[in-house]
């Protein structure tokens, strides 16, 4: 569905590491104009174009280093009946062998692999409850990670799914990813943490979500003030949808669509 990907972020590591993990996100949008205006006041986000010659894209950047893409949704995609949606990149050695696995695996493919010209090789898919990601081989070995909860980057990955046992199950045997903390949410059921690398801390949860139109992947943005990020979500005319809310280790968190529909979310302190 798309061809902007991190083509200035690469310099340090290989294009996976032991395992499979979150390298790259991207905004599908209906109003590209709108929408950058709009998260470059919500976090701080600068933006440039990608360069792409194919389709005008945009790379939004934190302090000097791209971050995530940004694009029109494409005239099929939208007249398929898609909507403005965040979607994750998970970086794999070998895209045609990772879609063909989520393929016999139970996911479905919704765009086969295809070349990013100087930049890499991508399909689009969905796991079996229908939550899309894209999978991603860069042409180049890709920047380290920022630190977790640096400013203006994705701090957090989350799944909302119809059954988290069987979604986690996925993507374990897809990207070897493995359970961390089970977190008891009472009457919202439990909320498992998973590790991408058996040598990082914990970079997500899955949980069941009836009330979410949809599975879907959310992506936490890091702010410095969640309470000032809160209000120019509103001032700029997107939705708040969970007010600040802390988590377990003092941050505090919400849950926000964009004007244009795209539900993501933002984490960070409270001052």
């Amino acid at each position: 569905m798309s061809d902007t990907a991190p083509e200035l972020d690469t310099a340090a590591r290989p294009a996976a590491s032991n395992r499979p993990t979150f390298v790259w996100y991207e905004l599908l949008t209906s109003d590209a104009e709108e929408a950058e205006a709009f998260y470059k006041e919500v976090v701080g986000w600068t933006a440039t174009d990608s360069g792409q010659t194919e389709v005008r894209s945009t790379l939004l950047n934190a302090g000097g280093r791209p971050v995530a893409g940004l694009m029109t949704l494409p005239d099929e995609a939208a007249e398929a009946g898609a909507k403005p949606v965040w979607i994750g990149y998970v970086g794999v050695e070998d895209v045609d062998a990772a879609t063909q696995r989520v393929r016999d695996g139970g996911g479905a493919v919704h765009r086969d692999p295809a070349d990013i010209p100087n930049v890499g090789r991508f399909s689009m898919v969905a796991d079996p409850q229908g939550a899309i990601i894209a999978l991603f081989t860069p042409r180049e070995k890709m920047m380290d990670p920022a630190a977790p909860m640096t400013p203006r980057h994705i701090g957090w990955h989350e799944l909302h799914t119809s059954n988290w046992k069987g979604a986690f199950d996925f993507y374990s045997g897809q990207f070897g990813w493995s359970k961390d903390q089970a977190m008891d949410m009472g009457p919202m059921g439990t909320y498992q943490l998973f590790r991408t690398s058996s040598d990082t801390d914990a970079v997500g949860g899955m949980m069941d979500s009836p009330e979410f139109p949809r599975p879907l992947w959310l992506y936490y943005i890091t702010v410095e003030d969640i309470d000032g990020a809160r209000a120019r979500v509103e001032a700029l005319g997107g939705e708040v949808l969970l007010e600040p809310t802390e988590v377990p280790g003092g941050a505090w968190i919400i849950r926000a669509r964009d004007p244009q529909g795209a539900m993501f979310a933002l984490v960070g302190p409270r001052k």
